[in-house]
């Protein structure tokens, strides 16, 4: 009552946790953008997840095709179009970038919140979109991502630690999703520096405030850049474990496997290290300094060769 939020808290998985869900203030347009070259199925999966499941109904999709080369792909937008009246197949006809094909989707989008949605995921708690739009509508934040599953149940998504295993990693992967991981946060609502763009819910004037997503990241680090941009801003990133999806891990993308790529994702790395230096030099704020960036998923005591060399290169004691 003290901040007026209108909420209801129920208990959560154990002692000391707790769930807030918000009321949903009015009934407002959610645009789901979805990204799509060939891999019917995978879309498929995606769309029939939300449209059957979501406890939350007021939203659209927009499906952007983005070079398909298989023609059942063609006549699967057809059919889907005219099965939901709520999705819309655009056109996208240059080549891979996935921002400007996530910023292209945008401008057929008339929602006041957008949802960044990979076509490789799968809707498993139905009221994910209604938790992700009850944290979005407060005014201090500006985007919220998703608790993402692997298919074995394993965490591959609890939000971003900045600078984990170089520039920037998910926490918790790998752990079983009954695992609340280090003071159960991966049960837990919490603020984070970023999250990914499988999954990314933003209110659409903060998508606009920041210039949207930047065209120079074409496959890496554009949703972390984009979530950086955010809290320069002074915008909040939640992380709510609440929304809950699998995801199958950029399949239809492929691999970084030639040259070109290996080429461009070093430019991207070198990129995004030039922009947000000093993130990187300072460390995340939302992440202890005495856990290691080392080893996956994060939230591992540093070794003492690691404290130790910290401790010189600050100029503490040797």
């Amino acid at each position: 009552m003290r901040l007026r939020l209108q909420a209801t808290v129920e208990m959560g998985k154990s002692l000391g946790i707790y769930n807030v869900h918000y009321e949903i203030v009015g009934n407002p347009l959610v645009s789901i953008i979805i990204p799509n070259k060939d891999h019917i199925d995978d879309l498929d999966r995606a769309i029939e997840s939300i449209q059957e499941k979501s406890s939350y109904r007021n939203f659209e999709m927009i499906i952007v095709e983005n070079n398909s080369t298989d023609e059942s792909a063609f006549d699967y937008y057809k059919e889907i179009e005219n099965k939901y009246p709520n999705v819309k197949v655009v056109y996208w006809k240059d080549e891979f970038n996935y921002s400007a094909i996530n910023n292209f989707g945008f401008e057929f989008s008339k929602g006041d919140y957008i949802l960044l949605l990979n076509n490789d995921t799968e809707m498993i708690e139905p009221n994910s979109l209604k938790s992700m739009l009850g944290y979005c509508q407060l005014d201090e934040v500006g985007a919220v991502g998703a608790k993402l599953l692997y298919p074995d149940d394993t965490i591959q998504h609890a939000g971003v630690i900045m600078g984990l295993g170089g520039i920037a990693n998910h926490a918790f992967v790998n752990l079983n999703r009954e695992n609340g991981g280090y003071f159960n946060m991966a049960f837990t609502a919490s603020e984070v520096s970023a999250v990914t763009a499988a999954c990314m819910m933003i209110k659409r004037s903060v998508f606009e405030e920041v210039g949207k997503l930047d065209t120079d990241f074409k496959v890496a680090f554009n949703d972390i850049d984009l979530c950086m941009k955010i809290r320069k801003k002074n915008y909040s990133i939640i992380f709510d474990p609440h929304a809950l999806f699998y995801h199958f891990e950029s399949k239809s993308r492929g691999l970084e496997d030639t040259p070109e790529k290996i080429e461009r994702f070093n430019g991207e790395i070198e990129r995004f290290e030039t922009k947000w230096k000093d993130i990187l030099k300072n460390g995340d704020p939302y992440y202890n300094p005495n856990f290691s960036l080392r080893y996956p998923g994060g939230y591992y005591l540093k070794s003492p060769d690691e404290f130790y060399a910290n401790r010189k290169e600050q100029g503490g004691d040797h």
